[in-house]
């Protein structure tokens, strides 16, 4: 999917004992979704910020502008 430009925080969790993932580009979201892995984050990740644009688009909501970071 083409829109998936957006940041995706993935961040260990010792109280939850798992990976958890956030889309910072979308307000009001906090941690969207998680894994027991890395690998299953990241995968978790992709699925739920695809679920989260076509929620979106379904809306009618226009989706944030994603924030671009220049790499030194």
């Amino acid at each position: 999917m083409s829109k998936l430009k957006y940041q995706m925080v993935i961040q260990w969790s010792e109280e939850d004992d798992c990976f958890l993932v956030g889309f910072p580009d979308f307000p009001g979201q906090s941690w969207r979704t998680h894994g027991d892995t890395y690998e299953s984050a990241v995968a978790n990740g992709i699925e739920a910020l695809e679920s989260l644009i076509i929620a979106y688009e379904a809306a009618g909501d226009p989706l944030p502008e994603p924030a671009f970071y220049n790499a030194a």
